[in-house]
């Protein structure tokens, strides 16, 4: 073995056994204000925000086109414009629903539960 494979070996036992070495691998001490909740909990409270926030947007571009289309006035470029957009929103808004049904049937999945 030449060096670089030695030093390889180290850096990955030094980073693999940090966590025990830092004893991080216990619970968290108390009035620390960190989270006490489990990973799981935290990434989807944080998952359920992005997908509130991209709710909110996807209302806001059916706003615009919708808009877009009233105020066309017969403009067939206006028109397609506006159907385009109505449509990217469309998409966007399946896309937003269905990652909350993945998080809620991951949930369920992971919890032990029947989803049937």
């Amino acid at each position: 073995m030449n060096i670089k494979k030695y030093t390889r070996l180290i850096i990955t036992v030094l980073l693999g056994s940090s966590p025990f070495i830092a004893n991080a691998q216990w619970a968290l001490p108390q009035g620390t204000g960190l989270p006490s909740a489990s990973i799981w909990a935290i990434v989807s409270a944080i998952m359920l925000w992005i997908l509130i926030i991209f709710g909110f947007v996807g209302v806001i571009g059916f706003t615009i086109s919708g808009i877009l289309y009233l105020t066309a006035a017969g403009d067939e470029g206006q028109i397609d414009k506006a159907k385009k957009a109505m449509s990217y929103s469309i998409v966007g808004a399946v896309i937003g629903i269905s990652g909350y049904v993945f998080l809620q049937a991951a949930q369920q999945m992971l919890s032990g539960l029947n989803i049937f």
